[in-house]
């Protein structure tokens, strides 16, 4: 049984990974975007339902902390993970506004807003993309097979098209680490980002070796 299942998610997320090559220029954008975005005092929230909130942590995890090279840390914020925002949104408003609510309390026009669905059909993720753009901010999703209800409503959007919701999953997540690959590489080369300032520190630290050794 799991030879069957593994061999035949192999094939699926080999089949999406190729298409998913046709969005590499769409990833070049959105990282160059976010990192005109961070110099400007800017950041990014995100959110998601069950496997893709924990991929929308993931992303924010990689800003705030680090992907492949040290600069300063970057605002970003997962809503799905402030659960007790999240709890009393739903208790007292709906689980329509559990993002929603936290979008209008956290973003700010110019900011972007990355949205996580396999199904591109999730209620919560959908007022949430609503309500940022009434805010004036940036909108991306990344989805399952399109054109679905959350695609349309952002401004932009990677359509994963696989058939089962791991395949789907397993390519966002690859989306989400190329996402960070941009940015980190823009970043280290801007001196704004601390990528210069930390070259130059390293490089001050190794001459003082040599002199003083």
């Amino acid at each position: 049984m799991i030879t069957r299942w593994m061999e035949e998610h192999e094939r699926e997320v080999r089949l999406a990974m190729g298409a998913l090559r046709r969005d590499w220029p769409r990833l070049q954008s959105w990282g160059e975007q976010l990192v005109a975005l961070y110099a400007r005092g800017g950041r990014l929230l995100a959110a998601g339902n069950g496997g893709s909130a924990a991929e929308a942590q993931h992303l924010t995890a990689e800003l705030v902390g680090r992907f492949l090279a040290e600069r300063r840390g970057l605002s970003a914020i997962c809503l799905s993970a402030e659960t007790s925002s999240l709890t009393a949104i739903v208790n007292d408003y709906g689980q329509e506004e559990m993002f929603a609510r936290q979008v209008e309390a956290h973003g700010r026009p110019g900011d972007v807003l990355v949205l996580l669905s396999a199904s591109g059909r999730s209620p919560n993720v959908l007022s949430a993309a609503d309500r940022a753009r009434e805010i004036g901010m940036i909108t991306w999703a990344m989805t399952g097979p399109g054109p679905n209800p959350l695609s349309m409503r952002c401004d932009d959007a990677v359509l994963v098209r696989a058939p089962s919701t791991a395949a789907i999953q397993a390519i966002h997540l690859i989306a989400v680490h190329g996402l960070c690959a941009v940015v980190d590489a823009a970043a280290v080369a801007s001196p704004g980002f601390g990528g210069a300032d930390l070259r130059a520190a390293a490089l001050a630290a190794e001459l003082d070796s040599e002199l003083t050794g």
